[in-house]
C-alpha cells in the first residue's frame, strides 16, 4: 500500500508486527468479534505466526471452546494445511493414534479489508510441552509421563504416516496437552485462566487516522498459565499442519526449525514422510533429557550438519559429499567418532535435574534414537516400529 511501511504504526504491546495489516496480510480481529453468522466470539489471543493469527473463541452454537486460526489473505486457498486437516478428520477416528492428533472442527473464509482469508476452527488445546518446561524453569518432565508422552506421539505420528500424511514440523512445541476439563469453564473463569486481555491502542506516528486494514488495538498472547499436573497420565496431541503434507504433494522445502530439521531438507534432496523420523530421533532425545541434541543457539546449516556427523548413526551419503565438502571447505572425509550415547547418558544424568530413569533405560533410549538419526532416510526405523519398541512398557496407549 503507497506510504505504508514498519515505521507507519506503533503500539506499546509486543505482539504481531503491525506493517503485515495490509492487503495480502492478517485481519484486523478485536475482542468480542462475531464469525461466521455469530457462531464464534473472539475472547482472547493464543499466538501468532508469519501467516496467521490464532484465537481462543467460544462456539456459541455447541458451548465449547474452540481455536480460531485466521491465516493471512496472501494464503488464501494455497495452503496445505486445510487440505491435510480436512483427510484427517475424515479418516476413522476409532484408530489408534487418532486421538493424538489435532482435529479440524469446522472452516470458513471471511472477506475484509486485506482480502480473502482462510479460518480454521481446531480443538481448543492447553499449552504445549516447551510451554510447561519454560514455565517451570530449566526442569524436564518426569519420565514415566515424558516416556508415556513419547509413545503417544508416536502413536499420532504412525497414524499420519499410514494415511500418507507428512507433518514437516515436528518437535517438542508442537506436541500440545489436551484439557478437556476446559469446557465445562464459564467464559469469565476461562479468562481468568488464561490472564485477562491486556490491549495496546494502535497509533499512527504522524497522527492521522488508521488505516482500514489496521486494527484499533493488539492483544497480548496469552501465556498458557493453566496448570498442568506432571504427576499423573496426560494426553498428548500433535498440532501445528502448517508444513504438513501428502505423499502425493511433498514440497520442495520445509520450514522446520533448523536443529531438528531432517538432513535431505539441508542438502536439497527429494523430501518424503521420513523427514519426520528425524526430527522424532531429536524429539525424543529432548522430551526425556529435557534439551535437544543438536544445539539451536546460532545454529547455521554449516554447524548443525557438523553436529549432525557427531550424532548420527552412519555415515555422510557419497552423493551429499561434494555438496558437503563446498559448504565446510575443513572437512577431511574421515569418519568422526559417534558421541551420541556419550552424549545422552551425560546431558541426563547431569547431578542437576531430576534424574527418574535408569542408566539401563537411558542406554535402551540411545538404541531407539539410533534408529531414528540416520542420515539415509530409507534406513531410519518407522514410526510405528518405534511404537512397538518394548522400551515404552506394555501400558497401552490408544
Amino acid at each position: 500500500m503507497p506510504g505504508r511501511d514498519q515505521f507507519t504504526y506503533t503500539c506499546g504491546i509486543d505482539a504481531e508486527p503491525l506493517h503485515r495489516y495490509r492487503v495480502g496480510g492478517y485481519h484486523p480481529i478485536a475482542l468480542g468479534d462475531l464469525f461466521k453468522d455469530g457462531r464464534y466470539k473472539i475472547l482472547h489471543k493464543l499466538g501468532w505466526g508469519g501467516y496467521s493469527t490464532v484465537w481462543a473463541a467460544k462456539d456459541l452454537r455447541n458451548q465449547e471452546y474452540v481455536a480460531l486460526k485466521v491465516s493471512v489473505s496472501q494464503n488464501y486457498d494455497k495452503s496445505r494445511e486445510l487440505k491435510v486437516l480436512r483427510a484427517i478428520a475424515g479418516l476413522n477416528s476409532e484408530e489408534t493414534g487418532s486421538r493424538h492428533v489435532m482435529q479440524l472442527l469446522d472452516y470458513f473464509y471471511i472477506e475484509g479489508p486485506n482480502g480473502k482469508h482462510e479460518c480454521l476452527v481446531l480443538e481448543f488445546l492447553g499449552p504445549s510441552i516447551t510451554d510447561v518446561l519454560d514455565m517451570r524453569f530449566d526442569e524436564r518432565l518426569p519420565g514415566t509421563l515424558a516416556k508415556t508422552s513419547a509413545k503417544q506421539a508416536f502413536s499420532g505420528l504412525a497414524y499420519l504416516h499410514k494415511h500418507g500424511i507428512g507433518h514437516g514440523d515436528l518437535h517438542t512445541r508442537n506436541l500440545t496437552f489436551a484439557i478437556p476439563s476446559l469446557h465445562s469453564l464459564t467464559e469469565a473463569e476461562l479468562l481468568q485462566k488464561l490472564r485477562s486481555p491486556e490491549t495496546g491502542a494502535v497509533t499512527r506516528k504522524d497522527g492521522k487516522l488508521l488505516e482500514p486494514g489496521v486494527p484499533a488495538y493488539l492483544v497480548r498472547p496469552t501465556s498458557y498459565p493453566v496448570k498442568i499436573s506432571l504427576a499423573r497420565q496426560q494426553q498428548i496431541k500433535i498440532v501445528d499442519f502448517g508444513e504438513s503434507f501428502f505423499s502425493n504433494d511433498v514440497p520442495e522445502a520445509l520450514h522446520t526449525p533448523l536443529c531438528v530439521r531432517a538432513p535431505e531438507a539441508i542438502f536439497g534432496e527429494t523430501l518424503d514422510y521420513r523427514v519426520d523420523l528425524w526430527s522424532a530421533g531429536c524429539m525424543i532425545f529432548e522430551l526425556i533429557v529435557g534439551q535437544p541434541p543438536i544445539d539451536s543457539i546460532m545454529a547455521t546449516p554449516v554447524s548443525v550438519v557438523q553436529q549432525m556427523l557427531e550424532t548420527a548413526s552412519d555415515d555422510l551419503p557419497e552423493r551429499w559429499q561434494p555438496k558437503w565438502r563446498a559448504m565446510d571447505t575443513t572437512w577431511t572425509g574421515d569418519k568422526t567418532e559417534n558421541d551420541l550415547q556419550a552424549w545422552l547418558e551425560e546431558t541426563y544424568f547431569d547431578g542437576v535435574r531430576k534424574e527418574d530413569l535408569t542408566r539401563e533405560e537411558i542406554i535402551q533410549l540411545g538404541a531407539i534414537i539410533r534408529r531414528l538419526l540416520r542420515f539415509e532416510p530409507s534406513t531410519r526405523a518407522s514410526a510405528q516400529e518405534i511404537f512397538q519398541d518394548p522400551w515404552f512398557g506394555d501400558k497401552e496407549v490408544k
